[in-house]
């Protein structure tokens, strides 16, 4: 039996949700997503959530409500998804990258240091940091708002991995250290909505803006309504378009599933813990770099990635793929992306990243996967390392 690297996890609770509103609500700007969003900021301990159709849109939405336009600067990590960086080149921003922790593989905080200070020798500082939390391990957020506070950028994480993880015992989310947090809910992600994504936020101006451009930039909110522009005879059916919006609403079929999905999280990440300590347990005598866990991290294990050292990692990839596990590679450096090397990047502008991505294999790893599997997986990469 084939083995994926992630699946979702539905049960008859998820199923049911979803057919009750398909026969009793509204499909969509129904009461669901509202009730979503307030269980995820409730999850989360934050003050705002708005709820978008993917983690992309969320990206977008975020850098659209922080200002980000052309003649900005956007920086992210290129251990990441396109997305991370493609949403600040959506506002006509221009992106750049902070080389990894090969540790952590999460953006290397000496490098952004040391870049930012640079930058403010030449006027080029970011307006906006991307911090992904590769994995579901969280960046180090509260030595990053301090350089936020020093170098005057805004912070958006993204969490597109780590919903269920924490940082000094708080949870991902919280924004105590960033501007915004972005959420996906892809089947393999902690939780799914099908496809689907948030915004959180413990500011209420940037809650509302998020709001705007995730619903066509129209409103029927009396304290964003201009009034200069509404005549007498306008009545309770009256709304304004202030900001170019995006349709990028989440349906309520797809906030039912969500929430069923989120009381079922907990269980979920103990779940990938359980199995990442039985990965980094039993495969720690191979010749692999394994994924750690820092002392202010609580990670969700989104993904579980080794790094092949004195093997070729494509024979390595082939064999497993042979042998029926459905082993990935996450990521390619995004600045090795043809669009991106267009764009003035090249092989070597980020070693560490390069060295990582050069050995990186992601192991099968979802709330379901059997112990028996595993073991599978783990009798596997024995016999082709050993």
């Amino acid at each position: 039996m084939f083995i994926p690297y992630g699946n979702h996890q539905i049960d008859d609770d998820d199923i049911n949700a979803v057919v009750d509103v398909l026969k009793n609500h509204f499909l969509t700007q129904g009461q669901k997503v509202p009730e979503f969003e307030q269980a995820i900021a409730d999850y989360c301990q934050v003050s705002y959530c708005t709820a978008v159709n993917s983690g992309t849109s969320a990206l977008h939405v975020a850098c659209l409500a922080l200002g980000v336009t052309k003649g900005d600067r956007v920086w992210t990590t290129p251990n990441t998804f396109v997305a991370s960086a493609n949403c600040a080149l959506y506002c006509g921003a221009t992106i750049d990258f902070v080389d990894i922790d090969p540790a952590t593989r999460n953006i290397s905080l000496p490098e952004l240091t040391k870049k930012l200070t640079q930058a403010k020798l030449t006027n080029s500082l970011p307006k906006v940091l991307m911090a992904v939390h590769f994995a579901g391990l969280p960046c180090d957020m509260k030595a990053i708002k301090a350089l936020s506070n020093e170098f005057g950028f805004k912070i958006v994480e993204d969490a597109s991995h780590a919903l269920g993880s924490f940082y000094n015992e708080l949870p991902v989310g919280n924004c105590l250290y960033s501007d915004f947090t972005v959420l996906s809910f892809h089947p393999v992600k902690p939780i799914t909505t099908a496809e689907g994504g948030a915004l959180l936020t413990n500011n209420e101006c940037l809650y509302k803006r998020s709001g705007l451009f995730a619903k066509h930039g129209v409103t029927r909110a009396p304290d964003l309504i201009e009034d200069q522009y509404k005549s007498q005879d306008d009545g309770a059916w009256y709304y304004q378009q202030i900001e170019l919006g995006y349709n990028y609403r989440l349906s309520d079929l797809q906030a039912a599933l969500g929430l069923t999905q989120l009381t079922k999280l907990d269980g979920f990440i103990n779940k990938r813990r359980q199995l990442w300590q039985r990965y980094t347990e039993k495969l720690a005598h191979l010749p692999l770099v394994l994924p750690i866990e820092p002392n202010y991290a609580k990670s969700g294990w989104h993904i579980y990635v080794v790094e092949v050292t004195n093997h070729d990692r494509q024979h390595v990839f082939n064999q497993l793929i042979e042998q029926g596990i459905g082993v990935q590679v996450h990521y390619i450096p995004v600045h090795l992306q043809p669009y991106y090397q267009k764009l003035g990047f090249s092989v070597g502008d980020f070693p560490c990243a390069e060295a990582y991505y050069a050995g990186a294999i992601t192991l099968p790893l979802f709330p379901h996967l059997t112990f028996e599997q595993q073991d599978y997986v783990i009798a596997t990469m024995e016999s082709i390392l050993g």
